[in-house]
């Protein structure tokens, strides 16, 4: 058994597998595993590359635990109590873990009406969540149909209540009557990487997620990537890095393993691809990979980013860990942020997410002693727009950067090097066939969902996991991503009757 690619999908996977009793061996084309739970190097000090904190901690708990497994034992965690702080202008609201002090300090900003407004959303975000999570977020590709099965005809109005048919810009409408709040709930689009005037409500349940419970790790995400390795390695997995894959090998109508760049081959009874999809429907990996995905118009792809990463100085308004900017929401700034996304253009009056990562998410925090390691974010367009960024955008992209977080009295210095800047080029360079966009396809429409490639391709022997295929983009959802394949490939395995799974103490029930 084959896995191309050590991100979060495919060593989860992996992992699964060898507990099963496969032989299983990963080849990673960089030189580190891990995927986008990646670092970057500034000076002396590294700095998370990709994502920032952790959601959905009990996937991980489920999966340790099948391993045999303690998740808690092998990385540290913090729950944040501060989940994001937020900024416009002078004005400044802090989402908190408790529920009762996100209410109060809506209140302060916009009211005690919009504060109740928000309970109820909240109690809309959890239904959202409960009504989607196993026979969605759990379970193996869906369509209209099979989705509506699965809730059960008698939870049909559950089904309804999700409004599946609404984007989320105009469903948050219904909800907050302050345009601050519903700019703060629509960037949860963004978190795969579209826009909420395109995205479903159904990304509703994002807010669900966050107010369960998000997560530091000490040493930053690559810890989570760490931890993954050495747990697929405990189950006999063996990970081979800076073995690039140029074929997926097939014979008489079935994969029979892959040829690398080397010109190696290395044979296999089937192979997991946990990279971008669309590198597969490009024909970066051959033909029959490409007559695998099918054909039809290519999906719409997601955003891309615009980071810098440094350590520096900060002066002015207290940062917490996780910390968003945004335009003035008057003149219809906001809409016209992801007009000029769409445009193939860097936003004029950008929002901006700074991470401070030597910081705890916490009320009271104590503050870094000395320069902190900084990063900062806004969206951009993705290589797959067509054009790429030339550097006379990206200068007036940055100076709109610097004067958002002015605005709110916010100073960043560089004491160090300068900072490193990563272009939707580099990404593109990084993960291929992706074209820069970090998140696969953009979640526009309802049917977005459904469109998404499964876990089984059309060629026999071929599996595909990772964020770009269902259930969608995350951290948490490429591991949710990387068991359903698992479990499709084990189920595959055993109707040949070649195969039989070993029984495994602590499965991957979940609460």
């Amino acid at each position: 058994m084959l896995v191309i690619g050590a991100g979060v999908g495919g060593l989860t996977a992996a992992a699964l597998l060898a507990r099963q009793g496969l032989q299983v061996r990963v080849l990673e084309q960089a030189d580190a595993p891990g995927g986008k739970l990646g670092q970057i190097a500034v000076g002396p000090h590294r700095l998370d590359a990709g994502p920032t904190v952790l959601t959905m901690r009990w996937v991980f708990d489920a999966l340790f635990d099948a391993l045999g497994l303690s998740f808690e034992r092998c990385v540290t965690l913090q729950r944040c109590e501060v989940l994001a702080r937020h900024a416009w202008g002078d004005q400044w609201l802090d989402l908190h873990a408790d529920l009762d002090a996100s209410v109060d300090a809506i209140a302060l900003l916009s009211g005690p009406a919009e504060a109740a407004r928000y309970r109820v959303f909240c109690q809309r975000a959890q239904a959202v969540f409960r009504t989607l999570d196993r026979p969605f977020l759990q379970a193996s590709r869906p369509n209209p149909l099979s989705l509506t099965a699965r809730v059960g005809w008698r939870r049909l109005p559950d089904m309804l209540a999700i409004a599946p048919f609404r984007s989320l810009w105009d469903e948050l409408g219904r909800h907050f009557h302050d345009p601050r709040l519903r700019q703060l709930f629509g960037r949860y689009a963004t978190y795969c990487g579209s826009s909420p005037f395109d995205a479903p409500a159904t990304l509703m349940l994002v807010a669900h997620v966050e107010r369960e419970a998000v997560w530091q790790l000490d040493g930053g995400m690559r810890s989570l990537g760490r931890a993954l390795l050495q747990a697929a390695q405990s189950q006999g997995v063996q990970v081979d890095c800076n073995q690039p894959v140029a074929e997926i090998r097939v014979e008489r109508g079935r994969v029979c393993g892959v040829r690398l760049a080397s010109g190696e081959c290395i044979d296999a009874d089937a192979v997991l691809f946990n990279g971008d999809a669309a590198a597969l429907q490009a024909g970066l990996l051959g033909e029959s990979a490409r007559a695998a995905m099918g054909g039809g118009k290519p999906l719409p792809r997601s955003l891309s980013a615009l980071t810098w990463h440094f350590e520096g100085r900060v002066d002015g308004g207290p940062l917490s860990h996780h910390n968003v900017f945004f335009s003035p929401p008057e003149h219809d700034g906001y809409r016209r942020e992801f007009d000029d996304l769409a445009a193939g253009r860097l936003p004029a009056s950008p929002t901006v997410y700074v991470c401070a990562q030597d910081r705890r998410a916490h009320d009271d925090g104590p503050m870094p002693d000395g320069p902190e390691r900084l990063m900062c974010l806004v969206n951009a367009p993705a290589e797959s727009t067509g054009r790429t960024l030339d550097e006379l955008e990206i200068s007036a992209c940055e100076q709109a950067m610097w004067q958002q977080l002015a605005r709110a009295g916010v100073s960043l210095m560089s004491t160090g090097e300068p900072p490193r800047i990563t272009r939707p080029a580099d990404h593109a360079r990084r993960y291929p066939g992706s074209g820069g966009a970090l998140y696969g396809p953009a979640s526009r429409g309802w049917q977005a969902s459904f469109q998404r490639p499964a876990h089984k391709t059309r060629l026999a022997g071929l599996y595909l996991a990772g964020g770009t295929v269902h259930p969608g983009p995350g951290v948490p959802m490429a591991a949710l991503s990387g068991r359903l394949a698992a479990q499709q490939m084990l189920a595959d395995l055993a109707s040949t009757f070649r195969f039989h799974p070993v029984a495994t103490p602590g499965g991957m029930s979940t609460p």
